[in-house]
């Protein structure tokens, strides 16, 4: 068995780590994983049943339940851990750095895992911002990621993000950048680079990161 599987949160470990109920339990939830998106890439969201995809994983509807309580979770799971990845990978940079070149990193992490799974990353990529309900999932959860961003900004900055403006305006601005560019990557079936699409991104708002935050 592989040490690493490509997952909804990037990659997810199969290493002998913490207990074997834990082991087996991400194994099962990966076989559900692999299974559902085999079938909603090839059927469609509409169209695949939950008896579907847990006669595809070889368990019950019972155990799916255990694991997710619908397909729509088990889809955007897929992109639920990169708002983490990216407060994660800017906490990491240095203080010194700007905040535009911090903040292109940190959103470059995310775009990287797709780039470098691209066939499986394109399609449940392509299933999310095309399904209604899925989309507006995502949505939900940049919305979480923009206050996580905000937070770890004005930590990173000694600002107080209540009363300053530049930590939630920074950190929306770069999900937007991030946003437009895994639709642009998705929309182009997976054609351009999306490593180039945010440098170009940022070229684009790296001036007013840096300029505000001078004052």
């Amino acid at each position: 068995m592989p040490s690493e599987a490509w997952g909804y949160h990037g990659r997810v470990s199969t290493r002998t780590e913490g207990s074997l109920a834990q082991r087996k339990r991400q194994l099962v939830a990966n076989e559900l994983t692999e299974a559902a998106l085999q079938l909603l890439a090839t059927k469609g969201f509409d169209a695949v049943t939950i008896d579907e995809i847990a006669t595809e994983a070889g368990v019950s509807k019972r155990t799916f339940f255990r694991y997710f309580a619908s397909k729509e979770d088990v889809v955007v799971q897929f992109l639920a851990g990169m708002g983490a990845g990216i407060r994660a990978e800017l906490a990491t940079r240095a203080a010194r750095e700007l905040p535009s070149t911090a903040l292109r990193h940190a959103v470059s992490v995310p775009l990287a895992e797709c780039a470098g799974h691209a066939d499986r990353a394109l399609r449940v990529v392509q299933l999310i911002l095309g399904t209604p309900a899925l989309n507006a999932r995502f949505l939900e959860h940049q919305a979480q990621w923009r206050d996580d961003l905000t937070a770890e900004l004005a930590q990173r900055l000694g600002l107080d993000p209540a009363t300053d403006l530049y930590p939630p305006l920074a950190a929306g601005m770069t999900l937007t950048a991030f946003d437009s560019v895994l639709r642009r990557w998705s929309a182009g079936d997976g054609g351009e680079d999306p490593a180039e699409l945010i440098r170009r991104a940022f070229e684009v708002i790296g001036p007013a990161l840096d300029t505000a935050v001078r004052r």
